[in-house]
């Protein structure tokens, strides 16, 4: 063979690796979707069900140990504690896009004077759902 066939061959095997490589990521991509979606509440509890009754028909003595109980009351606490300081991370990602939004506003209104501002209330109030501020909360429970 000669020297351009080869590289005609080699363009041509890359090109197919390329391809098969855009399919495995677009199937990765949806199997990963798929898997995700198909773990509904319900599904989640009936696993949690079926893998506790497996671990205590395998395990001997058929009951947590105090060790064991301990575990699972730390692994429980660390599954709360990321859950809540994830809740606190969206909700800081939140104020920090409305802050960012009324920095703009603020620089948008210095470059216009002549446009009046929006009235903006004394003390704004939280959004609901969300945790009061220390302040607040202090403020909150001293008062009768």
């Amino acid at each position: 063979m000669n020297f351009e066939a080869l590289q005609r061959r080699v363009r041509r095997t890359e090109a197919v690796v390329q391809v098969r490589m855009d399919e495995t990521v677009q199937q990765w991509d949806t199997l990963q979707a798929t898997w995700r979606r198909s773990w509904t509440p319900g599904r989640i509890v009936i696993a949690g069900l079926a893998g506790g009754f497996v671990a205590g028909k395998l395990e001997p003595g058929g009951a947590f140990s105090g060790a064991r109980w301990l575990q699972m009351i730390g692994s429980v606490s660390g599954l709360v504690a990321s859950a809540q300081a994830s809740i606190v991370a969206l909700q800081e990602a939140g104020l920090a896009a409305a802050a960012a939004a009324t920095a703009e506003a603020a620089s948008d209104d210095a470059t216009h004077p002549d446009e009046p501002a929006p009235a903006q209330p004394a003390h704004p109030q939280p959004a609901p759902g969300t945790p009061p501020q220390a302040a607040a909360a202090a403020t909150e429970l001293s008062e009768p």
